[in-house]
C-alpha cells in the first residue's frame, strides 16, 4: 500500500472513530465522558490536512457525517411531519450538513490556518473560538452545541451559569486539543506529553470543583414565608390534529382537546389541589378573544367559564391576532377578570410556523405548502400567576423553540421572572424519543444559565420540573396522559454571570478571532519576517562580589521576612482583606523596597559573558574582566538561590573565585564552555542535581506571564476594578459616585487602595504556590531525577491556572453567591 493511500485510510478512520464516539456521547447519557476525547481522532486525522483545501474536505466531510450519526433521526421527524418520507428528508438534511453544521467547517478552517503559523495552544483557543462563534452567529434550528452532552453531569454542567451550553463546548474543545497534542507528542518523553495532559485535566477539575462549589450555593427550600403555587401541568396525548381536523372537523377535533383538558384538569384540582394549570402549545389551535365564528366565540366563553368555575389561573397555546397577521401564544386567564395578558412566541420554527417575508410568495407556498404564516413575537415577557387568596409568582413564558436560545431567558431573568413557564408540542417527536430527550436537555439550561426553576409542559411529552441546577425533578414519558404537579415559589434566583453579561461567550470569541486576524494582517503590511542569524557565543550574567550578593540575598529575605508578617497580620484580621493604610506603607516598605533594591543591585552588576581566545571574557559597563578557561576546573551551583540562581567557579588552585556568577541557567554556562574547548564539570552530583533543578526551573518559566509586572500589577488591576465598582454602587450609588461626592483625589485614592490590596493578596496567594511548587519539585528530583524537569513543567502550568484562572474563577464564584 502507498504512503498516499495509507495516509488517506487513517484520515477516514479518524473521521469514522470521531463520529463512534460523537454518537454514543449523543445517544447515551452515562457516556457524557466520551465528550472530552470524542474529537481526538478526527483532530489527529486533521492534523494531517496539507492544504486550506484539505483542511476544508475535513470540515465538509465532518459535517456530514455528524448530522447522519448524530441528526439522522431528525431527517426521519421531517419527512414525517412534512409526508414527504423519511428518505427524501434524510438526503436533503445531508445535502444541507455543511449549512446546518457550519461550526465544523469553521474549526477545521482556523485550526489549520493559525496551526500553519502558531503553536498548538494559539492554535486551539483560536480553533474553539471559531467552533463557538459560527454557532452564535447561524443559530442551529435545535440550537445544539457540543457542550449539551454534558447535561448528565450534574457538577460540570453548572459551569453553564458563567458561559452557557457555549462556554461548556470551548472548554470541551480545548480539552480534546490537549489529549490530542499528548498523544502527537507521546515520543518525545513524559515532559513533553504531560504538559498537555496535565493542561487537560486541570480545565476538567477546574470545570468539577467550579460545578461542586456552585451546588453547595443552591438547592436551599425556600425562605419561610414565600409566596408558593401549585402548577398543575396537562399532558392529554392529543396529536395529529390536522388529520384528526380532515377526519372528523374542525369543531370536533376542538371539543375533543377541550373536554379531555377540562376532564385532567378538574382531577388536578381535586386531586392535587392545584394553583394553577398549564395547557401546552397550540391546544386552543384558533385566535383566543378574536373569534373567527360564532362556534369560536362560544369556545372562548366557555374556557373563561370552565376558569372562573375552577378559582384557579390557566395558562394555555393558543393563537394571538393584530394588524400585523398572527402569532403563536400563551394566554394567561383569571377567574373573574378574564384575560390578564399574552406572550407571542419569539421564535417560530423557520419554513413551517414561519416564513420571512422576503422569502414569502406563491412559488414557495407550492414548493412548501405545509409552511405557516405565523408571525415573530416581540420578546421575553414576564406575567404574574396569581392565587385565589392572593399567592403571585412571576413567570416567564417560554413556547417550543423560544428556550433553545439562551437570550429571552436571560431577558426574563433581567425582567424579574421567578420562574419559568415552558410550553411545547413535540408531537412531531413521537416515533423519536431523542429529538424529545435533546429539546428537555436544551430547555433545562435555561434553568442553569439563568438559575430560574422551570415547569414544562408538551403536547404527548416530555414534560417535566427542571429546579434551578437543571435536574429534571420528575418528566412524564412519551405518549403518556398525565398530569404533572410542581412548586413554584416567589424567590429570586441568584445572580449569574449569565445575566449579567448575557449570551457573551460566541461574542467574545468572535471578537478574539477578530484581534488576531488584524494582527496577522499588520505583521503581513509591515512585512516583520523573521530572519534567521547566528548569534554570538554570548550569555548574560550577573558578576556578584561577596559585599554585593550578601546584601542583595539579605534584601530578598527581607522583602520575604515582610511579605510574611503582613501575611500574620491579615490573618488576624477578618476577610484576609487589608484594613489599614499602615499595612500599605509596610507593604511599600519591607516588601515592595527592599526586592526592588535588590533587583537593582543585581541589574548594576549585569554582565556579557562571552569566550575570546580561551578566556572567559566578563563584560560589564566600565570593566573587563579575563579568566583563562585553563584555569577554571569546576563549576559550583549556588546551595541557597539567593539572590537568584547562580554559579560559583572552582579554579585550578583549588580556591574559589572570589565573585559569583548570577544566572538562571547553570548548564548553559557548562556547554559555553565546552563549546570552546574547555569542558568543565560541576563538582559533585549534589550540584549537578543543583543545575538541572535550576535548569528546569527556568525552562518552565514564560516571562510573559510570570513577570512581576503581569503578575502583581496588570493582572491585579482587573479583579480590583470589578470590587471597586462594586463598592462605589454599594457605597455612593453609582460607579463614579465617590467622585461626584468628594472630588477625583479621593475617587482614585480609593481604587488606587483597592489595587494594591489586590496586588498583596496576589503576591500572598503565588508566595503559597511557589512554596508548594519547590517543595513537590525538590521530592520529585530527590527519588525520581529522570521526571524532574517534566514533573516541574507542569506544577508551573497548574500554578499558572490556579493564579489566572481560579482566582477570577472564585471571585465570579464569590459575586454569584454574595458572599
Amino acid at each position: 500500500m502507498t504512503t498516499e493511500r495509507l495516509s488517506r485510510w487513517r484520515h477516514v478512520a479518524g473521521l469514522f472513530a470521531s463520529i463512534l464516539l460523537l454518537a454514543v456521547y449523543a445517544r447515551v447519557p452515562p457516556a457524557w465522558v466520551l465528550g472530552f476525547v470524542a474529537l481526538v481522532p478526527w483532530l489527529l486525522a486533521l492534523d494531517a490536512a496539507r492544504s486550506v483545501r484539505g483542511a476544508v474536505v475535513h470540515g465538509v466531510l465532518m459535517s456530514v457525517a455528524f448530522v447522519v450519526a448524530v441528526f439522522g433521526w431528525f431527517g426521519a421527524a421531517i419527512g414525517a411531519y412534512t409526508g414527504v418520507g423519511a428518505l427524501p428528508a434524510t438526503a436533503v438534511l445531508v445535502l444541507l450538513a455543511p449549512l446546518l453544521q457550519p461550526q465544523l467547517v469553521a474549526f477545521a478552517l482556523v485550526r489549520h490556518i493559525v496551526g500553519r503559523r502558531q503553536g498548538p495552544l494559539l492554535r486551539a483557543v483560536a480553533a474553539a473560538c471559531a467552533w463557538v462563534a459560527c454557532e452564535r452567529l447561524a443559530p442551529k434550528l435545535l440550537g445544539d452545541t457540543l457542550g449539551h452532552g454534558l447535561f448528565p453531569s450534574v457538577a460540570l454542567r453548572q459551569v453553564a451559569d458563567l458561559g452557557g451550553a457555549a462556554g461548556l463546548t470551548w472548554l470541551l474543545l480545548l480539552v480534546n486539543e490537549a489529549v490530542t497534542v499528548a498523544i502527537e507528542r507521546r515520543a518525545g518523553g513524559m515532559r513533553a506529553w504531560l504538559r498537555p495532559l496535565a493542561l487537560g485535566a486541570a480545565i476538567v477539575a477546574g470545570m468539577a470543583a467550579y460545578g461542586l462549589a456552585r451546588l453547595a450555593t443552591l438547592q436551599a427550600p425556600p425562605a419561610d414565608g414565600v409566596p408558593t403555587l401549585r402548577i398543575a401541568m396537562v399532558q392529554a396525548s392529543i396529536t395529529d390534529y390536522e388529520r384528526r381536523r380532515r377526519e372528523q372537523g374542525a369543531y370536533a377535533v376542538v371539543r375533543h382537546v377541550l373536554d379531555t383538558h377540562y376532564a385532567l384538569s378538574w382531577s388536578a384540582i381535586r386531586d392535587h389541589g392545584a394553583d394553577v394549570l398549564l395547557w401546552s402549545e397550540t391546544v386552543y389551535p384558533t385566535t383566543f378573544g378574536s373569534p373567527r365564528s360564532t362556534d369560536g366565540a362560544a369556545l372562548d366563553r366557555e374556557i373563561q367559564g370552565f376558569v372562573d368555575a375552577a378559582g384557579v389561573p390557566l395558562v394555555f397555546g393558543t393563537y394571538d391576532v393584530d394588524a400585523d397577521g398572527e402569532y403563536n401564544a400563551a394566554t394567561f386567564l383569571e377567574p373573574g377578570r378574564g384575560r390578564l395578558g399574552s406572550y407571542r412566541k419569539t421564535h417560530p420554527f423557520p419554513l413551517t410556523e414561519y416564513v420571512p417575508r422576503w422569502l414569502d410568495g406563491p412559488w414557495l407556498r407550492r414548493v412548501l405548502p405545509w409552511a405557516g404564516s405565523w408571525r415573530p413575537g416581540d420578546g421575553a415577557r414576564v406575567l404574574p400567576l396569581r392565587s385565589a387568596d392572593g399567592r403571585e409568582v412571576n413567570v416567564l413564558p417560554l413556547i417550543c423553540l423560544d428556550d433553545v436560545r439562551p437570550g429571552l431567558a436571560i431577558d426574563g431573568a433581567r425582567l424579574g421572572a421567578q420562574a419559568i413557564v415552558g410550553m411545547s408540542n413535540d408531537s412531531w417527536f413521537t416515533g423519536y424519543p431523542l429529538g424529545a430527550r435533546l429539546h428537555l436537555a436544551v430547555a433545562a439550561f435555561r434553568s442553569i444559565e439563568t438559575r430560574l426553576p422551570q415547569v414544562r409542559v408538551t403536547t404527548n411529552g416530555l414534560s417535566a420540573i427542571i429546579d434551578d441546577t437543571g435536574e429534571v425533578l420528575a418528566s412524564t414519558a412519551m405518549g403518556q396522559q398525565a398530569v404533572l404537579t410542581a412548586f413554584v415559589s416567589a424567590q429570586d434566583p441568584p445572580m449569574t454571570l449569565m445575566v449579567r453579561w448575557g449570551d457573551w461567550v460566541g461574542r467574545a470569541a468572535a471578537l478574539l478571532l477578530l484581534w488576531l486576524a488584524a494582527l496577522a494582517l499588520l505583521r503581513a503590511l509591515r512585512g516583520r519576517a523573521v530572519q534567521v542569524t547566528e548569534a554570538p557565543l554570548t550569555l548574560e550574567v550577573a558578576v556578584l562580589s561577596p559585599a554585593w550578593r550578601a546584601i542583595a540575598a539579605a534584601l530578598r529575605l527581607g522583602a520575604a521576612a515582610g511579605l510574611g508578617w503582613l501575611a500574620l497580620d491579615m490573618a488576624r484580621r477578618v476577610g484576609w482583606q487589608v484594613q489599614s493604610l499602615s499595612q500599605l506603607w509596610w507593604f511599600a516598605g519591607a516588601v515592595v523596597a527592599p526586592a526592588v533594591a535588590a533587583w537593582a543591585i543585581v541589574r548594576a552588576c549585569k554582565a556579557q559573558a562571552r569566550i575570546e581566545n580561551a578566556v572567559l571574557v566578563l563584560d560589564q559597563r566600565g570593566r573587563r574582566i579575563e579568566i583563562p578557561l585553563a584555569s577554571i576546573s569546576a563549576l559550583r551551583p549556588c546551595r541557597l538561590p539567593l539572590p537568584g540562581s547562580g554559579v560559583d567557579l572552582e579554579l585550578a588552585s583549588g580556591r574559589r573565585w572570589t565573585h559569583g556568577l548570577a544566572l538562571s541557567r547553570p548548564q548553559a554556562l557548562q556547554r559555553m564552555l565546552t563549546a570552546a574547548g574547555a569542558p568543565v564539570p560541576f563538582a559533585s552530583r549534589v550540584d549537578t542535581a543543583l543545575a538541572e533543578h535550576a535548569q528546569s526551573r527556568a525552562a518552565a518559566r514564560c516571562p510573559r506571564v510570570d513577570g512581576a509586572l503581569a503578575k502583581f500589577v496588570l493582572f491585579p488591576l482587573l479583579p480590583a476594578l470589578v470590587a471597586f465598582r462594586l463598592h462605589q454602587v454599594i457605597a455612593f450609588g453609582g460607579t463614579f459616585g465617590e467622585y461626584y461626592t468628594y472630588g477625583p483625589a479621593a475617587w482614585f485614592s480609593g481604587l488606587l487602595i483597592w489595587w494594591a490590596s489586590w496586588s498583596i493578596g496576589l503576591m500572598l496567594f503565588a508566595a503559597a504556590l511557589r512554596i508548594a511548587i519547590e517543595i513537590v519539585a525538590a521530592l520529585v528530583l530527590a527519588l525520581q531525577p529522570r521526571h524532574a524537569a517534566a514533573v516541574r513543567d507542569a506544577l508551573e502550568w497548574l500554578g499558572r491556572l490556579a493564579f489566572y484562572i481560579g482566582v477570577p474563577a472564585w471571585l465570579v464564584l464569590r459575586l454569584l453567591s454574595g458572599g
